[in-house]
């Protein structure tokens, strides 16, 4: 597994390290942004899951046309790098925001920069990599990414321990690392140049292309839509673990703690499925997130939601990685972005369904009844998982394209 690394090409490194930075970056605010919008401005949990969903969204939108953008403009690198720049440039906002209205716009703008860089970033690490690297790639790049959202919400509970909770004050540090993410993006990586007589697509979005796509990529796109309407944001877990007793300064102990797991599981999940199917991982992890929402509703106290959080990133370490590793294995090279862009708005449009669900149950029920609906949602997907599998035999052989 570690002489596998080796193999790994510099610019997947290098993109790795430029996820780890952006995430340190944003995890130190949004690790506290949720406390912050309930206990110093008053929001609502309706509010707080409402306007999660609404940024996801929004990230998952501005990706479709992002993707496939870059397969028809052939510069893939260039939109990660406005979309990292962008990112970069609006961070100053959420210090200076002075109420939640401001806050949502700074989330939002912040959002659209993630949405314009994830599916030509995610495709470009498709190009890099060779097919028989394709997972290990993917998980390399989830793994490094997660660091970053462990060690970023680390620096917030230093930081909030050394300023006497002064949120401010990690919002402004916070800026420092985005700047050093677009760096390395356009210092560290180099784009391969398109493969002689690679067919050119028609305008973005073209019908003709999405149909290109193919059956086994539209299997791929329904599973994780239902997957997550069953993954609402994980502002709720860090709410849990308050609730059951979690010290305001403490609290982004939880993504740390979540993103540890994340981390450490997401390149073995992909070097295991490099030559192997992809799908009893991907099971598997479906299986963990169920039992994330059935130990998550059932306690009360902090040894519960330790658990339930640690289940939720192995869960996230066994999926997420290899979903994109899926879409890459399925579409053609000249429609990677296309793919990404398309799969991802589908993901963020049930992100913004069921984090504002999952906000409204929670108000009106209390959180049992959040991670209860998520669990059968998670239930419906690996359900979904099954048909998919019996409908195209082949879906999640690796080493495919």
């Amino acid at each position: 597994m570690l002489s596998r690394l080796r193999q790994i090409p510099a610019g997947v490194w290098a993109l790795g390290f430029v996820s780890l930075l952006m995430d340190v970056s944003s995890e130190m605010i949004h690790a506290l942004l949720p406390v912050y919008l309930v206990s110093v401005l008053g929001a609502s949990m309706t509010s707080v899951g409402a306007i999660e969903g609404i940024a996801e969204a929004t990230a998952s939108i501005v990706k479709i046309f992002s993707g496939a953008v870059s397969d028809w403009f052939g510069k893939r690198k260039l939109l990660a790098a406005i979309g990292y720049g962008l990112a970069a440039l609006t961070k100053p906002a959420f210090p200076l925001a002075q109420g939640i209205d401001l806050l949502i716009a700074a989330r939002f703008v912040d959002r659209i920069g993630k949405g314009i860089r994830g599916a030509p970033r995610d495709a470009l690490v498709a190009d890099i990599a060779p097919p028989e690297l394709r997972g290990a790639a993917f998980g390399l790049r989830q793994s490094l990414d997660t660091v970053g959202a462990f060690v970023g919400p680390a620096f917030a509970i230093g930081l909030m321990w050394l300023t006497a909770n002064d949120f401010k004050t990690v919002f402004w540090v916070a800026v420092i690392p985005a700047f050093l993410a677009v760096a390395v993006l356009v210092v560290g990586v180099s784009e391969p140049e398109r493969a002689e007589g690679m067919r050119k697509i028609r305008f973005p979005l073209h019908i003709d292309e999405l149909r290109r796509l193919g059956g086994d990529y539209w299997l791929i796109v329904i599973v994780a839509t239902i997957f997550a309407l069953a993954r609402f944001s994980e502002a709720f877990l860090i709410l849990r673990a308050r609730d059951a007793g979690l010290p305001i300064a403490l609290a982004p102990l939880v993504l740390v703690g979540m993103n540890i797991i994340y981390a450490l599981s997401a390149y073995p999940a992909g070097v295991i499925s490099d030559g192997r199917s992809r799908l009893t991982p991907l099971a598997i992890g479906l299986a963990l997130l169920i039992a994330a929402d059935a130990v998550l509703a059932g306690t009360s106290g902090l040894y519960g939601v330790a658990l339930g959080v640690a289940l939720w990133g192995l869960h996230m370490g066994l999926t997420q990685g290899l979903l994109a590793t899926l879409v890459a294995d399925v579409a053609a090279p000249e429609l990677r972005g296309t793919a990404f862009g398309v799969f991802n708005l589908a993901g963020g449009v049930a992100t913004l369904a069921s984090s504002v669900v999952a906000g409204a149950l929670w108000d009106s029920y209390g959180a049992p009844a959040t991670f209860g609906a998520g669990a059968a949602c998670a239930l419906v997907a690996l359900a979904g998982l099954a048909v998919a599998k019996s409908r195209a035999p082949g879906l999640g052989a690796a080493h495919r394209g």
